[in-house]
């Protein structure tokens, strides 16, 4: 419990000094993920399909930002899929900022309105089955408030083959509320996502850290017809791939960016 404690407050640190003024802090240590013009550093693994495949141009650039779309598809047929940067990172910080747009898809499953996220700590999309249904990964889930005036929160884990561990212990259910706001309608909502290899995890909307948790680990269920050779269950996710997501409603992503903080925390 000590050094979780430790770990949050070196957080606490990083996130001041990212959001502070201090001129001396040097924006090259910020590296765009995305270039706007084309998605050449990414990977494509679509449910059904080969990775490499876009299916019905699920994942396009249009005016600088990652869209995913499905006015190509005839029905859903469960077709998840993950859009994946090619370099698998382990110590950073991730900032994009996403917005859901357009109508739902109608014959996706109920659970995906207004529903998408970003993987991350994933297994390469090389190693996945043609018909593994999700990605053995962790979820930092985005979803958007449906204008009843219920909440809804964003910035939620989501823990497909994997799960994490809260209060010393691994915590039984697929996902994790977050503490944020309800975003409804349209608008941009900024996240940000502090990975501390096999350590402490950070989820951040607009500025408000909404949730924190630790030891991402392989293990439970949610995924289907994965390899059984990557499917370790209880080995400890310290990197891997990030992704984003299309499971049914149109969303745009943009200003994706990472600062690699391996120097300030990785055990030598």
């Amino acid at each position: 419990m000590r050094q979780y404690s430790f770990l949050a407050m070196l957080v606490t640190i990083i996130l001041f000094s990212c959001s502070s003024s201090n001129k001396t802090q040097s924006t090259d240590e910020w590296k765009p993920l995305f270039n706007g013009k084309d998605m050449n550093d990414w990977t494509v693994k679509i449910h059904h399909h080969d990775v490499g495949v876009n299916f019905g141009n699920t994942f396009r650039v249009e005016d600088n930002m990652i869209k995913v779309r499905y006015d190509q598809y005839d029905k859903f047929n469960e077709q998840f899929g993950h859009l994946y940067y090619n370099t698998p990172y382990s110590y950073y910080h991730l900032k994009l900022e996403y917005r859901f747009v357009g109508e739902w898809f109608k014959t996706a499953p109920s659970y995906t309105l207004r529903n998408s996220g970003v993987m991350f700590h994933s297994q390469d999309p090389r190693t996945m089955p043609k018909e593994q249904d999700w990605p053995i990964s962790v979820e930092m889930q985005f979803l958007g408030g449906l204008s009843d005036g219920k909440p809804r929160s964003t910035g939620n884990m989501c823990s497909p083959g994997t799960e994490v561990v809260q209060k010393g212990t691994i915590v039984p259910s697929h996902c994790i509320n977050s503490t944020s706001k309800t975003y409804d309608g349209e608008q941009w909502v900024s996240a940000e996502l502090i990975v501390l290899g096999d350590s402490l995890i950070t989820h951040i909307i607009n500025g408000d850290t909404v949730l924190q948790y630790s030891k991402p680990q392989i293990g439970g269920g949610v995924v289907a017809r994965y390899d059984p050779n990557i499917k370790q269950d209880g080995k400890l996710l310290s990197s891997g791939f990030i992704a984003l997501q299309s499971e049914g409603q149109p969303i745009d992503f943009r200003n994706i960016r990472i600062r690699d903080l391996s120097k300030q925390f990785k055990k030598k």
